[in-house]
């Protein structure tokens, strides 16, 4: 089994990035900035965030945070979107999900300017990817592709299964997985909760991206020898053995799946990493392009 190590591939990518940063700082050109906002005091979160803003000083960008209590309206969380759209030192921004209850995310996304939405979830930018045009796709579909890419892994004409289909994860990867390309050109089927032959499809499977949120869901008897693995899969599961009470289960049972797939990715280590990376290079991206 060949372990798709997402941690080293990350660092790999941040270490062009930063290479990139210091050629713009030699020029007398200002650094990327990417911006944060978070309502709430969600714990996931404010895990997430701190490891971006960690990121970001890694490579030389320059990052802010704006943090808003759970209580604030959506017309003053738009109003701050549209300060955000207007200020030309800010390259990209992401706003952190899930929101509260009272505010709908789909409003508060479409009120961001598709040449900042580093996260790639604009309507605008999600329909340039799935016409194969050059835009910003979202960060953990695009890291799930450059895994790929990196390793090498043969995927055209093979049959490539996507569990889950949310907007974030599994409806973007199961389009780029489809589209033209030396790693993409696979049979792709998306299934999810409600699918009744699950079993099936997974055992029939060469490619199998696993985006349920279900731990350990996937086992070894549900895939075919051979097959690349891909967990998205992030849930805290309670442990009381750990310090912080809880530890980090994937979609897949590695222990049983890593002795019978050819290529897996670990949980955590594997795509997490690649998520946060993808989404300094689309800051990237759009500090060339606000320089264009």
């Amino acid at each position: 089994m060949i372990l798709l190590d997402g941690k080293k591939i990350s660092e790999e990518i941040k270490n062009e990035i930063k290479f990139s940063v210091e050629k713009l700082i030699v020029n007398r050109q200002r650094p990327p900035h990417l911006a944060a906002i978070l309502v709430g005091e969600d714990g996931a979160s404010l895990t997430y965030i701190g490891s971006k803003i960690r990121s970001c000083d890694q490579v030389g960008f320059k990052s802010s945070l704006f943090r808003y209590s759970s209580d604030i309206s959506e017309i003053d969380l738009i109003k701050k979107i549209n300060d955000l759209n207007l200020d030309s030192e800010i390259d990209g921004f992401i706003v952190q999900l899930p929101l509260p209850s009272h505010i709908d995310e789909h409003r508060v996304l479409l009120s961001i300017n598709p040449k900042k939405d580093v996260d790639g979830f604009h309507p605008t930018n999600f329909g340039k990817m799935a016409l194969g045009l050059k835009s910003f796709v979202p960060a953990t579909p695009y890291g799930i592709m450059k895994l790929i890419e990196k390793y090498d892994i043969q995927t055209e004409g093979k049959s490539c299964l996507v569990v889950g289909r949310s907007n974030i994860v599994g409806r973007p990867i199961s389009i780029l997985m489809s589209l033209r390309g030396k790693y993409a050109n696979s049979t792709v089927t998306i299934a999810h909760s409600k699918s009744k032959n699950l079993l099936e499809l997974t055992s029939k499977a060469d490619i199998v991206i696993m985006a349920l949120g279900i731990p350990e869901f996937l086992k070894s008897d549900m895939i075919q020898k051979g097959s690349t693995v891909i967990d998205v899969g992030i849930t805290r599961v309670e442990d009381k053995s750990k310090k912080n009470g809880y530890t980090i289960k994937g979609d897949v049972d590695f222990k049983s799946v890593s002795k019978k797939a050819k290529y897996l990715t670990p949980v955590p280590g594997g795509v997490g990493p690649m998520t946060i990376a993808m989404l300094l290079q689309n800051t990237l991206d759009a500090r060339l392009l606000n320089s264009s």
